[in-house]
């Protein structure tokens, strides 16, 4: 057995967490993801998961409970002057290819890229009215929710993972306000419905969109194995605007984060835009001189990015001109402009490592 760490983790564990491994901390069980493969032993121990409902019907209230444990919250309803908008959305696990073109290629550099590059993610779906149909395939990200100041989301989920990778999992929303009931995060003994999705099951979130919730949000799994799951793909956006607030003409919505061996299965880490690597792969954003563009960059790893447009400079939130800010983990930065410089630009993180791994696409300007 290898001697261990500070942490209690065997010391080749715990120096793999900083080469692109996971620690997952699932039902009480500490598991490394440092290899291809690995990924199953989190799906195990979270499949062993029992269902809250099921320690709930226990008379004996679960070790260090407080009387907060017991409050019962209303649904939230629209602010005066706002509106309920809702959504149905799935989710499915689902073939991705990290670099589809084929032959798979950086268009970058004009080189070919090594496979293989397909793996198994989850992916968030948006779906019809009563889950009747798809209005668009699995995605990653999932599709974007839109509010403004005193709407409330309406958000109908259900957990369409397949048989063979099926698990609890759920929708957690950052940046809006809602109650206990609909944070959508695993809690253990003190897990509450929306909490803990099973597969086949359905449950709705209701978020409420504050004046204080202006601005562009993550929303992810937060289920009893989130760390894999949202690495996997289970991720998207929400965007709330003040009451009445100019839309911009282009509004893109991009993810910088890492795709590596233990959560993929494959042989190489890939860094990813959108869950794409490698410009022509990546997101190919358009505009033409004279729009107002919003593109807005989200950290989804563990790791520290930034954001560069080539030829293009704006103002973040102080005034001041940048064109390289920095987007730590889900956090959020918007690059907006009127656009007047056409031409082929190149956008990418500029940490070096993660433009020459991937994380790099086109933006097309028309005059």
């Amino acid at each position: 057995m290898p001697p261990e760490s500070d942490t209690g983790l065997p010391r080749r564990g715990f120096l793999a967490l900083g080469t692109g491994a996971l620690l997952c901390s699932i039902g009480g069980d500490e598991i490394v993801l440092s290899r291809p493969g690995d990924a199953a032993k989190a799906d195990a121990a979270a499949r062993r998961i029992a269902p809250p409902r099921a320690r709930a019907a226990s008379a004996k209230p679960p070790q260090g409970s407080d009387p907060v444990d017991a409050l019962k919250f209303p649904t939230p309803q629209p602010q005066p002057g706002g509106v309920k908008r809702e959504y149905w959305i799935q989710a499915r696990d689902v073939l991705w290819d990290i670099v589809p073109t084929r032959p798979r290629r950086d268009e970058w550099h004009g080189r070919a890229i090594a496979g293989p590059s397909v793996y198994r993610a989850f992916a968030y779906q948006r779906m019809t009215e009563g889950f009747a149909a798809p209005l668009a395939g699995p995605a990653i990200p999932g599709p974007t929710l839109y509010a403004e100041v005193g709407d409330t989301l309406v958000v109908h989920f259900r957990n369409g993972l397949s048989e063979k990778t099926g698990q609890a999992i759920t929708m957690h929303p950052h940046g809006v306000k809602y109650t206990p009931d609909y944070d959508g995060v695993y809690l253990g003994d003190f897990t509450r419905a929306g909490g803990f999705i099973a597969p086949g099951d359905e449950f709705t979130y209701t978020w409420e969109a504050t004046p204080d919730s202006v601005g562009v949000w993550p929303y992810h799994d937060h289920g009893p194995n989130h760390t894999l799951n949202t690495f996997r793909g289970l991720f998207g956006g929400v965007i709330v605007r003040e009451k009445g607030a100019k839309v911009p003409d282009l509004e893109y919505v991009l993810f910088f984060h890492a795709l590596a061996p233990p959560v993929t299965g494959l042989k190489r880490q890939f860094q990813c835009i959108n869950a794409r690597a490698f410009a022509g792969n990546t997101p190919t954003l358009r505009a033409r001189v004279g729009q107002d563009v919003a593109i807005h960059v989200l950290g989804m790893d563990s790791n520290f990015h930034d954001f560069h447009i080539h030829g293009h400079r704006w103002k973040d939130p102080s005034g001041t001109f940048v064109d390289t800010p920095a987007v730590g983990p889900n956090e959020t930065i918007t690059a907006r402009f009127i656009e007047d410089n056409p031409g082929r630009w190149l956008y990418h993180c500029h940490v070096f490592t993660h433009q020459d791994g991937g994380m790099a696409g086109w933006y097309l300007v028309e005059p």
